[in-house]
């Protein structure tokens, strides 16, 4: 898994679950706490995290943050598009359709471009 790959399963799960330890972040990408503490000072640049020090320290995502979607994990989006390929064409379209709207801005534009989609 790839720096920004982990830092997007952050903000995943930090949306899903609006708060965890940092320890336990790092137990679930098997990396340090010093690594998981670097990804969330990243991670404030861009989304509103806040973080308590000390006993039942956590990270946590901001009350008033709400994503307007989900996103789609990494091994969702490669599930879809491998299925994709044999399913039927109104299945392919449904998958297609989900990948756009909860993939990653990357698989997105590889959609757009790949299938003309707008």
């Amino acid at each position: 898994m790839t720096m920004n790959e982990r830092r997007a399963e952050i903000m995943r799960i930090l949306t899903a679950r609006r708060s965890i330890t940092m320890p336990e972040l790092a137990r679930t990408f098997q990396v340090t706490t010093r690594t998981i503490q670097n990804d969330v000072v990243a991670l404030t640049v861009d989304y509103p995290l806040e973080t308590q020090q000390g006993k039942g320290g956590c990270v946590r995502v901001a009350q008033w943050y709400h994503p307007h979607r989900n996103i789609l994990s990494g091994e969702q989006q490669r599930v879809l598009a491998e299925i994709i390929q044999t399913a039927s064409e109104q299945q392919a379209k449904v998958l297609r359709e989900m990948l756009l709207e909860y993939g990653s801005p990357k698989t997105r534009q590889t959609l757009q471009e790949g299938f003309n989609v707008q």
